[in-house]
């Protein structure tokens, strides 16, 4: 048995460790205990449903990606609370055709989960070639702004975290 068949996905371990011991709010040895049981054994059964997992080359840069994206939570949910308590006349909602350049499967879609995350904004469909995607946006003043905005602050950083070329 070699190292990775082990401990499939180093870094899904390490997440699921940090969340197990702030969900439990405890550092006992039997928290710590099943929390790196847990790490161990969840990416070690799922493993086989990641037939081609992306390698992750930049961490630091994910790690400012997660953060940028929480923040970016946080002030949309104002917005759109902003939006829904405002006049209704006012809302400008939108399907807007994302071209994407990212060529991996879980990139994609994390760029997609990342865009529905994101209160105001949901990925409604992909393209069978997987090079467009079908966004709804509450309020879309300029389009070509929003396909800048998605492509600055989430599609390029998932490029350089996962080294994803274009075609």
């Amino acid at each position: 048995m070699n190292r990775q068949s082990l401990l499939p996905h180093p870094w899904l371990s390490l997440f699921l460790v940090v969340v197990w011991q702030l969900i439990m709010n405890d550092l006992s040895p039997g928290s710590l205990i099943m929390g790196f049981f847990l790490a161990w054994g969840i990416p070690l059964i799922t493993h086989v449903f990641w037939p081609d997992p992306p390698t992750m080359r930049r961490p630091l840069v994910l790690l400012r990606f997660t953060l940028r994206v929480l923040g970016d939570i946080l002030t949309a949910n104002l917005d759109v609370a902003k939006l829904i308590l405002g006049p209704s006349n006012k809302l400008r909602p939108a399907f807007v055709e994302y071209p994407v350049e990212l060529t991996h499967d879980f990139a994609i879609h994390l760029l997609a989960s990342t865009i529905s995350l994101t209160p105001g904004t949901v990925s409604s469909d992909i393209s069978d070639d997987r090079r467009t995607l079908l966004i709804h946006a509450l309020d879309v003043a300029d389009e070509q702004e929003l396909i800048e905005t998605i492509k600055q602050r989430y599609e390029r950083p998932l490029m350089e975290v996962f080294e994803c070329s274009t075609p």
